[in-house]
């Protein structure tokens, strides 16, 4: 298992959820919730936590249907982490995070919080249940997880 902070993070059309390893990479928490923006102030906000938290790698969801087909949210999810992987000096890898949205919200509901007052950390949540699977996954198997993006050089 390779040491070091990995950073979770869950794309939505509305709201980015951003969530962190421990350095041994045994369990995932959340961090915060980046509001998602047209003009890359997302991005910037990642890449200032990145640096804060010294992340050697991004792990993003990758949503397919169930399936395993890709979606409209597939092309989104890699279109951001293509463009995140220009913006930081870390890998950045896809992990399949079907249903991480709805165990984020069972999780929730399950602790007593209904739906509008979850609404503000459920993104978190599920950045927290993807990079904790990444981090299983892993282990289990010894090597990194998902598969990586490379960051588009050049014009």
């Amino acid at each position: 298992m390779r040491t070091g902070v990995r950073l979770g993070i869950d794309v939505g059309k509305v709201r980015i959820g951003v969530s962190r390893s421990d350095p041994h990479g045994m369990l995932a928490t959340p961090v915060e919730t980046v509001a998602r923006s047209e003009d890359a102030a997302d991005r910037r906000r990642i890449a200032e936590i990145v640096t804060e938290l010294g992340v050697f790698e991004i792990i993003v969801g990758l949503p397919l249907a169930l399936s395993g087909a890709h979606t409209a949210s597939t092309a989104d999810a890699v279109g951001f982490a293509t463009a995140l992987g220009a913006d930081v000096d870390v890998p950045v890898r896809l992990v399949d995070e079907r249903l991480s949205t709805v165990s984020a919200h069972s999780a929730l509901r399950a602790s007593g919080k209904n739906a509008k007052s979850a609404r503000p950390v459920v993104d978190q949540v599920a950045a927290t249940i993807i990079l904790q699977h990444a981090l299983d996954a892993e282990r289990a198997t010894g090597h990194p997880p998902g598969t990586s993006i490379e960051p588009n050089i050049g014009p």
